[in-house]
């Protein structure tokens, strides 16, 4: 019997991977559980497996290519059997309605199966869509905002982007020489002048994670009301319990834990004080949130991407940590899940390891704020009238002015300040 090998759904976000490589040859013999491919995410990298025995015969699908959810990539059978393109999981009453109205299945979200079938339900929701709210030109927000600050007709355009979308990159060429930009596109023809070639030493695709972060750090700088607090902290005695922690539980727990560890814990002691900071914007509405999701933002070979612990207000320091160190293990070889990314109410950010004092963190929508953490450094302060070497660190409150205030944010960072400075103070919270 064939079985179709698909690319699976990889979370809840993921609308389509890229195919990174293929890791066996058209025409192998492969046996069920064996990878035979990887694709890419927006965040990692995965190996889809075989889900049969016998000889595996490839689509035309090339790596580097980007290819939709739930497309069959390939079929496993017999010798003389062959690749049929174009397959998905559809019901015979949802294509036979698609076939009518001339609509391709690829542009459906499947509700069948546990979200992995398109039924004829799916098919109609669309087509009620589609006469509701006719869809717009494609084109990123960035690209729109470009075109209209220069004057640039985007519907001359040819778009580059996934599926024809206009991108910035587009629009940017537009301006090398505008008559004649979409008639160049159509041609595959060089569309920056030659003699700025010279000038470019590698050109990086602005896509992937790199695209993603871009977007997303875009929207929210022009969508936020963003206003950044900042305070200096004394953390003499955040270091100082930090010492004692480890050299009492850094042999049995196999890990020690670090001012990231201690400062969420720090973090989620101040979100349970005060609610209205754990919370997000939907649909013009402030929803303040119960699960205390904490996103941690973690530099990787792939990007920045912020690691969300779950319901971390109900995790103790060392089930905090311990997970916290498994998702940052998963995400540096590219194999974290689309699914541990999103879902955060709240974001810390440190750069105090790069040597860095202070920053203006950018706020990881739709959250309501971010906390951006300073380098550890001991400094000369007056205590007491007298001089004496602390260790000082600056935090960087960046919130949305739209969801809240300016006093209620001090407030919250006033209480983070106050609780590293005197860590015993999360016993009394």
């Amino acid at each position: 019997m064939t079985a179709e090998v698909f690319i699976p759904k990889l979370g809840q976000t993921v609308e389509e991977v890229t195919l990174v490589k293929w890791l066996v040859g058209d025409g192998s013999t492969v046996v069920s559980g064996q990878e035979i491919l990887e694709v890419e995410t927006d965040k990692a990298v995965f190996p889809v497996e075989a889900n049969g025995k016998g000889i595996l015969h490839r689509g035309p699908f090339q790596e580097g290519q980007v290819i939709p959810v739930l497309t069959v990539v390939a079929v496993i059978g017999t010798p003389n059997e062959r690749f049929s393109q174009g397959k998905l999981f559809a019901s015979p009453r949802a294509r036979r309605l698609a076939g009518q109205e001339g609509v391709d299945l690829r542009a459906i979200q499947p509700s069948g199966y546990g979200g992995e079938r398109i039924v004829e339900r799916d098919v109609q929701a669309f087509l009620e869509q589609q006469q509701a709210a006719p869809e717009p030109a494609r084109i990123s927000p960035l690209a729109q905002r470009m075109a209209a600050a220069e004057g640039v007709d985007t519907s001359r355009l040819v778009g580059s982007g996934n599926r024809g979308r206009i991108v910035r990159e587009d629009v940017a060429r537009a301006l090398v020489n505008p008559p004649v930009v979409a008639e160049m596109q159509e041609k595959g023809e060089e569309l920056y002048p030659r003699e700025r070639l010279d000038e470019v030493t590698e050109r990086i695709p602005l896509k992937g994670v790199r695209g993603l972060i871009a977007e997303r750090m875009d929207n929210s700088v022009h969508t936020t009301a963003r206003v950044t607090l900042m305070t200096e902290v004394d953390a003499t005695e955040l270091v100082a319990a930090r010492s004692r922690i480890k050299a009492k539980v850094e042999k049995e727990w196999g890990f020690a834990p670090g001012y990231n560890d201690l400062l969420a814990r720090v973090v989620i002691q101040a979100l349970k004080r005060f609610p209205y900071m754990n919370a997000r914007l939907s649909h013009e509405t402030i929803e303040i949130l119960r699960p205390i999701n904490l996103g941690m933002a973690v530099d990787t070979d792939r990007g920045l991407l912020v690691l969300v612990i779950k319901d971390a207000g109900q995790k103790d320091l060392r089930q905090f940590g311990d997970e916290f160190r498994q998702f940052v293990d998963h995400a540096r070889v590219g194999k974290v899940l689309p699914d541990d990314l999103t879902g955060g109410t709240f974001t810390i950010t440190n750069l105090g390891m790069y040597d860095i004092d202070a920053f203006t963190p950018v706020i990881n929508l739709p959250e309501v704020a971010i906390l951006g953490v300073g380098r550890i450094a001991p400094k000369p302060v007056v205590i007491d009238n007298a001089v004496v070497v602390r260790q000082m660190m600056t935090l960087s409150l960046a919130f949305d002015h739209r969801l809240v205030d300016g006093a209620p944010a001090a407030r919250f960072l006033q209480y983070i300040k106050q609780l590293v400075e005197e860590p015993y103070l999360m016993l009394a919270g």
